[in-house]
């Protein structure tokens, strides 16, 4: 029941950002300014509202090393992949932050609840903590400074001052050291309260801006790399993620699991990020809508995939 809520949320939050794209009552930057705000407000809290719950003991390393695993295989493809077809700066850029990430938070955790009941969750947790949020705060840091460039500018690589610049005044990274330096003390009541209110609102914000960027029918040169895009991953990372652990016991739960969270449309807050940084920004918020409605197709499939698989073997 939960998980249909889920989905009813977020189609709704797509809805209205459509509505509002159709509107002339909202100016054509409203969605920049909504991905503004994810990433100066509602990213930087909850990375304050994850991190400090990180507890290091002997979990199953499967969810915590597979999307680590992932980004350096799906990184040398996309680059492949852009000299063969010899796409943008721009979109190759967009391309390695929005297919590496997935969203193993908001559409993860009530997925894996629903295939797999609450002893799914920590799984989930565990793959999206040591994985997915470190990898958005570290590495779709570096790329965004390494590929973005201001309007009007030749692009450009940062010289190592500039990007370590960028990389510290970055808010999501922020965010991380102070978490981690916070981690030996508790919140107080009222701030802990402030931090879960601003929280709350990243999924909100971030899926009616992605339905505000989102074109239904897109320039011809954004076709090919949202195709690849979603075949990517929907298709090859939770495969390969599904041989990689194929020799571990496809019926345990930690197994599948991670496979799942493998197959999860893009992150929303990685689409955000490439949008912000001015990479292909209708490419990113189609990834990321279109990844979010074909989801609902893909996933279960996956699961009764795993069943079956699991009982043959």
């Amino acid at each position: 029941m939960q998980m249909m809520a889920n989905f009813i949320f977020i189609a709704g939050y797509v809805v209205i950002g459509l509505l509002l794209q159709r509107s002339r009552q909202f100016p054509q930057n409203t969605g920049q300014i909504l991905n503004a705000y994810v990433i100066y407000v509602a990213l930087p809290a909850v990375v304050l509202q994850k991190i400090p719950s990180l507890t290091f003991g002997k979990e199953l390393l499967y969810p915590a090393i597979m999307p680590w695993l992932l980004l350096v295989l799906t990184v040398p493809l996309i680059m492949w992949l852009g000299k063969l077809f010899k796409w943008s700066r721009n979109t190759v850029g967009a391309m390695l932050i929005v297919i590496p990430l997935g969203n193993t938070s908001f559409v993860g955790f009530p997925m894996v609840e629903a295939f797999f009941g609450p002893e799914g969750i920590p799984y989930a947790l565990l793959y999206d903590q040591l994985g997915s949020f470190f990898i958005l705060s570290i590495y779709a840091t570096i790329i965004a400074a390494v590929y973005a460039h201001d309007e009007g500018q030749a692009a450009r690589r940062p010289s190592l001052a500039q990007l370590l610049m960028k990389i510290a005044k970055f808010p999501p990274f922020v965010a991380l050291v102070a978490a981690f330096a916070l981690r030996p003390f508790s919140y107080p009541e009222v701030v802990s309260s402030f931090i879960d209110s601003l929280a709350i609102t990243l999924v909100p914000v971030i899926m009616v801006a992605v339905g505000f960027q989102l074109k239904l029918r897109l320039p011809q040169e954004d076709r090919g790399p949202l195709y690849w895009a979603l075949g990517i991953k929907l298709v090859l990372t939770p495969m390969i993620a599904l041989l990689a652990l194929w020799a571990f016991d496809l019926q345990q739960l930690a197994v599948q699991v991670t496979i799942m969270e493998a197959a999860m449309p893009a992150m929303i807050s990685a689409g955000a990020l490439a949008i912000m940084a001015g990479l292909a920004p209708t490419l990113s918020a189609a990834v990321v809508g279109y990844g979010v409605l074909l989801c609902f197709i893909s996933l279960p499939l996956w699961f009764y995939l795993l069943q079956w698989l699991a009982q043959s073997i």
